[in-house]
């Protein structure tokens, strides 16, 4: 087996217009905002096997990865799919059989819990068990979940659960005696070239499972063509066609508004979509969308405060340019492929200069109790650089910001060092704007400086998170 090669195309070789993709970009760039909680980060769209359009919104870039969040999901349930073809367990299995010790004498609805309820989201639990399992004083998240009371009979209620799919990891790994992540990696990531993937782990070394997977957009677009492949890849059948119907169909309803795709009903850790489409999609905007009544695949990464936006833009711009046959060639196309090769964020505006500079240059301010946890702060300045030394958690790093275009760096957070990219700007003579992307994940975050002779005043704000991100007010001398 050669592993998943990509065959490029024009979109009118595979019966789409390129029009219809433009429109898509077109319709991007109006919702996206200042504040960044409305951006693309990078698009890979796939007809008949052929990538027909792909582009990174810079400082994005290819080669980066991505965290996935919860779309990491999908790929669980593709190793519970890979198991039960193995003979190792199958979806009828009581959850408890594989929890003995922690759990001997299953009571109630818990003894009634089966694999399959892990995997539809309908364990009987009316909480998301996640937030009890990352507040286990002992760290034991799969004592913590068995200890979450099951209010109704599994199989008959839907509720979004993350901590049903990290218990289908410790399954995997209990199973094979590997993790979750090294039991994919010679059935599924290397089968499809998808190259050094990172998943979190529990306290207790188990892989996530519902999320912590992070991997390229490309990967994205793999792991969707070899679902709508019916898990074939150059002619070996490495995923059960069988395990593919099953897991992304319906197997229970999780609303009823006909426009929401959200409520098209819920498969193996499976979305369903309007217009027989179904998806893995994780928070914040990232997605694996297949289609397979069009033959297409969508790959997208994001930071996204409404996740349906990329689904609306999708059906009303690109569905309609989708043909049954090959198209002429046009000389739209390269203006396609001008747009995808220029695709940018949006920077902040302002001045590249400020009389202010020279004032506070070199000097340190020292700031009150913050979210940030900074401690100290000074700047200093060239002529298209600035430069931000920062104490944080008594660590001492040194960031650069490029005066209108980004500067790549590191940012310490999430306990290790993470890729990131800085630009500023002065908004006015007293105000400096620092913007900072964690460029492998969704986040990003603001901070404006306002000086004056009474010191500094520090505002943040994040674009996206769990909570609704707003601005935090510190003081400095």
């Amino acid at each position: 087996m050669n592993g998943f090669q990509f065959n490029i195309s024009t979109p009118e070789q595979q019966g789409v217009k390129s029009e219809a993709i433009i429109d898509f970009l077109d319709a991007v760039s109006q919702c996206r905002t200042l504040d960044m909680d409305q951006d693309f980060h990078s698009v890979m769209i796939m007809r008949h096997g052929a990538v027909i359009a792909e582009g990174w919104w810079e400082p994005y870039a290819k080669e980066m990865p991505h965290m996935l969040f919860s779309l990491s999901k999908s790929f669980t349930s593709t190793a519970i799919g890979l198991a039960v073809s193995e003979g190792l367990l199958t979806v009828d299995d009581l959850v408890t059989d594989y929890f003995k010790k922690e759990c001997p004498d299953p009571t109630g609805y818990l003894a009634e819990m089966r694999i399959k309820h892990l995997l539809s989201m309908s364990t009987g639990h009316v909480v998301d068990t996640m937030e009890f399992l990352q507040e286990s004083e002992d760290g034991n998240w799969v004592k913590a979940f068995l200890n979450v009371p099951v209010e109704k009979e599994p199989g008959t209620h839907f509720l979004y659960n993350t901590g049903a799919t990290y218990m289908l990891s410790v399954i995997i790994q209990r199973v094979t005696g590997v993790k979750l992540i090294d039991y994919l990696r010679p059935r599924l990531f290397e089968p499809l070239r998808i190259k050094e993937p990172k998943w979190e782990e529990c306290p207790m070394g188990y892989n996530t499972g519902g999320f912590g997977l992070s991997i390229r957009t490309e990967d994205i677009a793999k792991f969707g063509q070899l679902y709508l492949n019916q898990g074939s890849l150059n002619g070996v059948q490495i995923l059960p066609k069988e395990w593919i119907a099953e897991a992304t169909c319906s197997h229970i309803s999780n609303g009823n508004d006909s426009n929401s795709d959200w409520c098209q009903g819920y498969g193996y850790q499976f979305w369903r979509c309007r217009f027989n489409i179904y998806r893995g999609d994780g928070a914040f905007g990232q997605y694996c969308i297949v289609m397979p009544d069009y033959d297409m695949v969508v790959a997208i990464t994001s930071g996204l405060k409404d996740m349906q936006i990329p689904l609306n833009l999708l059906w009303d711009h690109l569905l309609p340019g989708i043909c049954d046959a090959k198209l002429p060639e046009s000389a739209v196309s390269q203006e396609l492929m001008n747009k995808l090769n220029t695709l940018k964020v949006l920077l902040p505006k302002g001045d590249k200069i400020s009389e202010m500079a020279e004032e506070i240059a070199g000097k340190c301010f020292t700031l009150d109790d913050n979210e940030d946890h900074i401690e100290s702060i000074s700047f200093a300045f060239d002529e298209d650089v600035i430069h931000l030394h920062i104490t944080a958690r008594g660590k001492k790093q040194t960031l650069q910001a490029g005066i209108g275009t980004w500067t790549a760096g590191y940012l310490e957070c999430f306990d290790r060092k993470m890729p990131a990219r800085l630009t500023g700007i002065w908004l006015n003579n007293t105000t400096l704007l620092i913007q900072c992307r964690l460029v492998e994940t969704p986040f990003a975050k603001q901070f404006r400086f306002t000086f004056s002779k009474e010191g500094l005043i520090v505002e943040s704000k994040g674009n996206v998170g769990f909570e609704e991100p707003g601005w935090n007010k510190t003081l400095g001398k």
